[in-house]
């Protein structure tokens, strides 16, 4: 609670204060501007030089501004914001200068380009004294001759650009106007702060043609802008067909793929069923060979497989007679060894009537050639 009983007091203290210091700002200029109606200038900060003010003896400078004290016609002080004490009849304020920063308006001036176009142009320059002895003595008027030297170094910096770099490059021409202004204000105690342009006023046959170049560039950037909407229209287009295409080829080179994967896993099932059906028959043949041949062994295997022999000898025989006019007898019918013999010759002799294109031969082979044959075969 102290705290805060403090901290009001604090700020009524210093509301208190300011509002003191504020009263007695307002009375000084007040009394300021009273004093200053006893003189020859009427005092104020106007654009009028030079200003001057009647020496009361006891004096105040307001704030902002300074006076240049001479007596007997001589510079004696130079008296900062505050009450000083002059000796009337000897000392004269005879310059009240505002130190703060002003704006002075340049009027329009006609003024050439140089690719030769007329053109009015108006600025603001913003000017501070900075030096009061300077400005009281430098010149009988630095206000007028600062403006002057605007006016001309305004009409140069023109005549240097084109009406184009004008238009679009106001900070270039700024810049070289108030750097041709700074160095002439310096002997009058002013400094340049910034140079502004307000407004540049083309010939009216220029307007016009600026006005149709508006136009024609206006239209240009709306075909430009139609054309860009073709060229990004016809693009998408593009794309979109080049993605459909490239989706289709992959899907075919896909389905090709499957296609080649399906015959080949057919290929190697079928290849598969062959071998398995091939080892199945010859699993078969062999256990059907094993099987003859503990037949054989058995009592009465011999016979049962003459007869067997026997039965087929005579069924290819008969086949023989129908597609060969050679046929081939044994002499030893009950020799088992030799009737297979010659049942090897037989289906040799066959065979080769079958793929010969010519006629087989007619001469018959004799028992003796056939029990050549069937010892050849048993050797």
């Amino acid at each position: 609670m102290n705290r805060a009983i403090l901290q009001g007091s604090a700020l009524k203290f210093a509301s208190q204060g300011r509002s003191a210091l504020a009263q007695n700002q307002y009375q000084t200029r007040a009394l300021s501007y009273v004093l200053d109606g006893f003189g020859s200038g009427g005092g104020g900060s106007s654009g009028r030089w030079p200003i001057r003010k009647t020496n009361t003896g006891f004096n105040i400078v307001p704030q902002g501004f300074k006076y240049v004290v001479e007596r007997f016609g001589k510079l004696h002080s130079i008296q900062d914001s505050g009450w000083f004490l002059a000796i009337p009849g000897v000392d004269q304020i005879s310059f009240v200068i505002d130190i703060r920063e002003r704006a002075m308006d340049i009027p329009p001036q006609s003024a050439i380009t140089r690719d030769n176009v007329s053109v009015e142009v108006s600025g603001n320059l913003f000017i501070k004294v900075l030096d009061p002895e300077a400005a009281a003595y430098g010149a009988v008027n630095p206000l007028y001759s600062v403006t002057q030297h605007a006016q001309s170094a305004m009409r140069s910096a023109i005549g240097e650009m084109e009406l184009d770099e004008i238009l679009h490059g106001r900070a270039r021409l700024n810049a070289l106007i108030k750097g041709s202004l700074q160095e002439a204000a310096v002997p009058w105690g002013l400094e340049i702060r910034r140079y502004e342009i307000t407004e540049i006023t083309p010939d009216h046959q220029i307007r016009i043609a600026m006005d149709k170049q508006a136009a024609a560039e206006r239209d240009r950037r709306e075909h430009v802008l139609r054309a860009e909407g073709d060229k990004q229209r016809v693009q998408l287009t593009s794309e979109g067909v080049k993605i459909s295409l490239t989706n289709e080829s992959e899907g075919e080179m896909i389905k090709i793929r499957n296609e080649a994967e399906a015959n080949k896993y057919r290929i190697l099932l079928e290849a598969e069923g062959q071998a398995a059906a091939i080892r199945l028959t010859a699993e078969a043949q062999a256990e059907a060979l094993a099987k003859i041949a503990e037949q054989l062994q058995k009592e009465g295997g011999q016979e049962a497989a003459k007869l067997a022999l026997a039965k087929d000898y005579v069924e290819m025989y008969g086949e023989m007679g129908r597609e060969s006019n050679t046929i081939l007898f044994n002499d030893r019918p009950a020799d088992v060894n030799a009737l297979l013999g010659q049942a090897v010759v037989t289906m040799n002799a066959a065979n080769a009537s079958t793929n010969a294109p010519t006629k087989a031969s007619k001469t018959p082979l004799t028992p003796s050639d056939s029990a050549e044959s069937s010892h050849d075969e048993k050797s």
